[in-house]
């Protein structure tokens, strides 16, 4: 069986647009693309920005990637992510691949134990909230989703009936179920009834449509138009796609839950490091301390190595008071 030939730029266009033409052929998310994209501008401008890649050598890869480490101080994940995108930018877009070649000055790992808040301390905080930003935040908690999960929510997401909720190409594209709380369920059915209002006024007002994956727009031509695909948090306002030009309502930014969060855990007054994601971590956590198998944990949290479940182990709470020494189980001995 022949390979399928390699999808190649429009030498014409220039480096970064033949970047985004690249990424967008290969269907990469748009926050990808903007993230790549910067860091291959920042890899061109820190050797002066007069200098074309396919002059510069694994030499100056590694001297940016080094700088990082060194100068810059970044953290392992910030380094790797630059190097993915020159990776990308030699592989896909220059044809010269020169991964294998690399040897960069690596960032040191460090092990950071996942900040956990009390069941009490999650009360205290959703106290503080309300509206649409009370609601995320219980689903965060309630479901154990990760920020942008929860803002890209769509209606048919949400299977109440089963007490189930399904993640779509989460975290590494990975798909997954979680478990759906039953006390978010009027909340929930009563918020989707506002979604449907406002789904009906875009229709009625020659919009409506939302953004899809471009292999389910073409294979579903009027499915971007059903309540069911639907963002479960619209945005307020209808805005124009910036890769496509169409004007459609996208879903909510996920800065207003980040602030919303922030200005609770200050009124709360908790002076843990708390943002979205600790909803999460405490997600994972108290369920193990409900006693929770950790291999189911494992599976509604979306990890791929229960190693990654077993950090939580490690932040739990934990009743020693009930665990008894080995000495009061010797019995029958004199001593």
């Amino acid at each position: 069986m022949e390979n399928k030939p390699k999808f190649k730029p429009d030498p014409k266009l220039k480096l970064m647009d033949q970047v985004r033409q690249v990424l967008r052929y290969h269907h990469y998310a748009y926050r990808t693309e903007q993230t790549y994209c910067d860091w291959i501008v920042r890899y061109i401008k820190f050797h002066g920005g007069q200098t074309h890649p396919t002059q510069m050598s694994k030499t100056h890869i590694e001297a940016f990637l080094s700088h990082l480490a060194t100068q810059g101080q970044v953290a392992t994940s910030t380094q790797k992510q630059a190097l993915n995108a020159i990776i990308f930018l030699y592989r896909h877009v220059l044809d010269q691949p020169i991964e294998d070649q690399l040897e960069p000055v690596k960032a040191k790992r460090h092990f950071h134990p996942p900040t956990v808040m009390t069941q009490s301390e999650v009360q205290r905080v959703l106290a503080n909230m309300e509206g649409t930003h009370l609601l995320m935040a219980k689903l965060l908690y309630g479901c154990g989703l990760r920020l942008m999960e929860c803002v890209r929510l769509r209606v048919q997401d949400l299977d109440m009936d089963r007490n189930m909720l399904y993640v779509r190409d989460g975290k590494g594209g990975k798909d997954r179920t979680t478990v759906f709380p039953q006390s978010l369920q009027a909340e929930l059915r009563k918020h989707l009834e506002k979604v449907r209002l406002l789904h009906d006024e875009d229709l009625a007002n020659g919009f409506g449509e939302v953004y899809l994956p471009t292999a389910l727009a073409k294979k579903y031509p009027s499915a971007s138009r059903e309540f069911r695909w639907q963002y479960v948090f619209p945005a307020k306002n209808l805005s124009r796609d910036p890769r496509s030009e169409a004007t459609r309502r996208h879903h909510v930014l996920e800065s207003g839950l980040q602030k919303a969060v922030k200005t609770a855990v200050d009124k709360a007054g908790i002076t843990k490091r708390v943002s979205c994601h600790t909803f999460r971590h405490s997600f994972a956590t108290h369920l193990l301390e409900n006693g929770v198998n950790i291999r189911v944990v494992q599976e509604l949290m979306g990890h791929a190595d229960v190693k990654t479940t077993e950090i939580y182990t490690h932040v739990m709470e934990k009743d020693i008071s009930a665990v008894s020494s080995p000495l009061d189980r010797l019995s029958n001995i004199t001593f």
